[in-house]
């Protein structure tokens, strides 16, 4: 198996577990995942660049870095859009819709949006798709930065 693949599925399990840590409904858990992310990606980049065979070049170790990253960034991504759209199924939105003014309701309605499915899982479903392609390329971004830095700390 590819070392990208290993590193990528290494890094997916813990963006998986990460990313149920959301559901839990204490503010400073659930923020867990977000600061960990970065370290992660980077972790997994490393990690892959680790498994390919010696003498690693800083480009080499950098691709594989990226893709390790693209691929776990890419199962952390489709797992928190459909955890967050489920998540939004349930959400209590008549305190969001009652913060609205009746100005904003009224141009909604004239304009043919209904307000309530401003709030809805489909709206999550689809900024959450985009959110998931965001970080595809964030994580084989500093997948590949980990790769780089770990192949130039060790090369053998």
């Amino acid at each position: 198996m590819s070392p990208w693949i290993k590193a990528g599925l290494v890094g997916a399990a813990i963006v998986v577990v990460l990313s149920l840590l959301r559901l839990i409904p204490i503010l400073c858990v659930s923020l867990i995942p977000c600061g960990l992310s970065p370290l992660i990606y980077a972790g997994v980049g490393a990690l892959a660049a680790y498994w390919v065979p010696p003498p690693r070049n800083a480009g080499t170790a950098a691709g594989q870095g990226a893709l390790a990253g693209a691929l776990a960034g890419l199962i952390g991504g489709i797992l928190n859009t459909i955890v967050g759209t489920v998540q939004a199924r349930y959400w209590d939105t008549s305190n969001i819709l009652a913060a609205m003014p009746p100005e904003s309701w009224e141009q909604m309605r004239q304009a043919g949006i209904d307000p309530s499915s401003l709030v809805g899982p489909g709206l999550f479903l689809f900024t959450g798709s985009i959110c998931c392609l965001g970080d595809l390329v964030f994580a084989a971004l500093l997948g590949a930065i980990g790769g780089a830095i770990f192949a130039a700390v060790k090369p053998d």
